[in-house]
């Protein structure tokens, strides 16, 4: 395995992974509008940490392909990463255990899966995924033998 182009590979897929993960709560939330108090409730917001990682899947992309020096793009990623990482554990730390389940209702969504615990267990699933893009990083950086 070319760990050059896997590196990048995984923090692309990880990035939009977290992308994806901040755009759950809108299909979970019967009132979308709510979200909003959802997001607003930590210190910061997750919406920085999404934005980050789009960034970081250009960064990523465009280290893979050679279009930017991949010592360059590595280092990049790396700070993106890292900065991600920390909005979105601060994000979730800061959020009161009991605004997420204010909410949602027992409504099922697959199988036994409900809103109610997929939003309990929404922030510390964001802040974990959030961690994966800067590990991509920290291995594409290595795959370079930056450190």
């Amino acid at each position: 395995m070319d760990s050059r182009r896997a590196a990048p590979s995984l923090g692309i897929v990880a990035s939009l992974l977290l992308v994806v993960l901040v755009a759950v709560p809108y299909f979970v939330v019967e009132e979308t509008r709510l979200v909003g108090s959802y997001y607003g409730a930590g210190a910061l917001t997750p919406w920085a940490s999404a934005l980050m990682a789009l960034v970081a899947v250009i960064v990523f992309a465009a280290g893979r392909k050679g279009r930017t020096d991949p010592d360059t793009a590595a280092g990049a990623a790396v700070g993106l990463g890292v900065v991600t990482a920390l909005v979105a554990v601060v994000w979730a730390v800061t959020v009161p255990a009991d605004v997420p389940l204010q909410l949602t209702t027992d409504r099922p969504i697959l199988g036994p899966l409900t809103s109610a615990t997929v939003l309990e267990y929404h922030r510390w699933a964001l802040a974990v995924v959030s961690v994966l893009p800067a590990a991509a990083a920290a291995w594409y950086a290595k795959a370079l033998r930056l450190f």
